[in-house]
């Protein structure tokens, strides 16, 4: 909670401190389309996590990019909207200092992300948008596996929940600039198999915890 104060702090401070770049004040109604890059870190829940090894983090971070699309509603100030994004990230376990950093999956590189939800701010200076949100994400986690020389491609479907809190500054009646913090947790999952004549598998509950900071610059139509 205090992380998610300073950023928003933060936020606030920058566009205080530039209003020089926004343009005339328009409202935050409107489909907007975004593209997204920052940092995503994955790392095994409490229930899966070493409580012996303070040195085994059991994490694996990397750059998460890709888009996201929205419609907004601004009614006088306070604004609500519905969003979506699909993304994928360079992630994945390895060694670190002979430890393997595992997350409780194996060997697995982070792949395809999923979102649908929803966001609700308000507009605390002109051009400037704070809000919370929060909806459904789906990841895969691709397996990393050989046998006998050939590559085999498995893949690990994780179902969760995301929210998070960011800032959106308007530089002009259409352009907008963001930087978010996300953190997702995913408690299901299933197995899914090259072959498709292979069922999917139900990996029952799981515990994954994912945090990510997002900046994103867009255009609203």
């Amino acid at each position: 909670m205090k992380k998610l104060t300073l950023f928003l702090l933060a936020g606030s401070a920058f566009a205080v401190s530039s209003p020089a770049m926004a343009q005339d004040e328009g409202d935050f109604t409107g489909f907007r389309l975004e593209a997204l890059a920052g940092f995503d870190a994955s790392k095994a829940g409490s229930s899966v996590d070493d409580d012996i090894d303070d040195d085994n983090d059991q994490s694996i971070e990397g750059l998460v990019y890709g888009a996201g699309a929205g419609y907004d509603m601004d009614f006088g100030g306070v604004v609500v909207g519905v969003e979506a994004e699909l993304t994928d990230s360079t992630a994945d376990t390895g060694f670190e200092d002979g430890d393997f950093e595992g997350i409780g999956l194996g060997n697995v590189e982070t792949g395809r992300d999923i979102y649908v939800g929803a966001r609700a701010g308000f507009v605390a200076s002109p051009g400037l948008l704070v809000y919370a949100k929060g909806g459904y994400t789906n990841a895969r986690y691709n397996i990393e596996s050989t046998f006998d020389g050939e590559d085999y491609d498995e893949k690990i479907d994780a179902d969760g929940y995301r929210v998070g809190a960011g800032a959106e500054y308007r530089f002009g009646t259409n352009t907008f600039a963001k930087i978010e913090y996300r953190y997702s947790n995913y408690s299901e999952a299933e197995l899914d198999f090259e072959d498709d004549t292979i069922p999917d598998v139900d990996l029952g509950e799981i515990d994954l915890d994912r945090h990510q900071v997002m900046a994103g610059v867009g255009f609203r139509f």
